[in-house]
């Protein structure tokens, strides 16, 4: 893509104090007729390039410029790259990597020690959320509306959105766009997404909403809960939820006090916590609570039952 390119030449133009055109057209695999169109281009956009003629000529930022490099530091550059090397551990077509050899060409010296923040977005679903993501991309920039498979703890269903946004939020990819089906705008996680395919052209709408991101819109608070936990839980509600979430009894026990959102978001949380955790409050998920784990006491005294019999019928059977 030209707008790649065209970074990619500012950067050489930033980094060294003087390139050629054969060196460019080399460097990106264009013909010097582009590169000398690409070089016009940046001068219309208020670039001060410069060409020189003959031996030890080339292209070159003016001098009275020089100081505009400490626009990017090398700590500047090194985050950039951090970010673009997030994005492409989740990318499938090695672009992110393409533009990653482009912004740092020429610029080896002035990019100093080694890479200090790596950042992997991938997950579990790797091989399947390149794709979804590549997909999502397109569709994003060729106007294309989406139609898939989606499934929530609410049920399936068929889905289809003219996307707008992908986000990365709460550890999770992300689309956002507005849905025919619900005729609202959507968040729709990755993840639940399945058999994806671009659909027809769609017109951008001239009122799009800014995504709501915040913990706070997309899972509103809906009670509060008091928990005790073990000792050796302290690390989990740490991590979870703060060192200020949780205050130590006399006992030593870990009295738990926290907002949550959804009865099955924290019932599934708790259970995680096996026997280490005890709910009081609310009544209603304690309750809940006990009749989850009654139920999985019965199914598997059903099985241990059923298996008892089979062996016993095995048994026999060998006599």
């Amino acid at each position: 893509m030209k707008i790649d390119r065209l970074i990619g030449i500012l950067s050489i133009l930033l980094q060294k104090e003087m390139t050629t055109a054969p060196e460019l057209a080399e460097h990106f695999e264009v013909s010097r007729r582009t590169i000398n169109r690409d070089i016009e281009t940046l001068c219309q956009a208020g670039i001060p390039i410069q060409t020189a003629q003959g031996v030890g000529g080339g292209i070159s930022i003016m001098d009275g410029y020089r100081m505009d490099r400490a626009l990017l530091t090398s700590r500047d550059m090194q985050m950039i790259l951090a970010g673009l090397r997030s994005l492409d551990s989740v990318s499938g077509s090695g672009y992110y990597g393409q533009l990653m050899e482009k912004i740092q060409a020429g610029s080896s010296e002035f990019i100093s020690g080694r890479d200090s923040i790596l950042i992997d977005l991938s997950s579990w679903y790797k091989d399947t959320l390149s794709q979804k993501i590549a997909l999502i991309q397109d569709a994003i920039e060729l106007g294309k509306r989406m139609k898939f498979s989606y499934y929530s703890p609410k049920g399936d269903s068929k889905r289809e959105i003219e996307p707008y946004y992908l986000i990365f939020k709460w550890a999770s990819w992300y689309v956002y766009g507005y849905c025919l089906l619900r005729k609202d705008f959507r968040l729709f996680k990755l993840n639940r997404m399945d058999e994806i395919v671009l659909g027809t052209d769609f017109e951008k709408r001239s009122e799009i909403p800014a995504p709501s991101i915040s913990n706070e819109e997309v899972f509103p608070e809906k009670g509060r809960v008091k928990a005790v936990f073990d000792p050796s839980m302290r690390w989990h509600l740490v991590e979870e939820y703060g060192v200020n979430s949780f205050q130590e009894q006399p006992d030593g026990t870990l009295l738990f006090e926290y907002e949550y959102p959804d009865d099955e978001g924290l019932i599934a949380w708790i259970l995680s916590c096996s026997d280490k955790v005890i709910v009081l409050e609310p009544k209603s998920v304690r309750e809940k609570l006990y009749r989850i784990t009654s139920d999985i006491q019965r199914k598997y005294e059903e099985v241990e039952k059923k298996h008892g019999k089979q062996s016993t019928g095995r048994n026999r059977h060998s006599k």
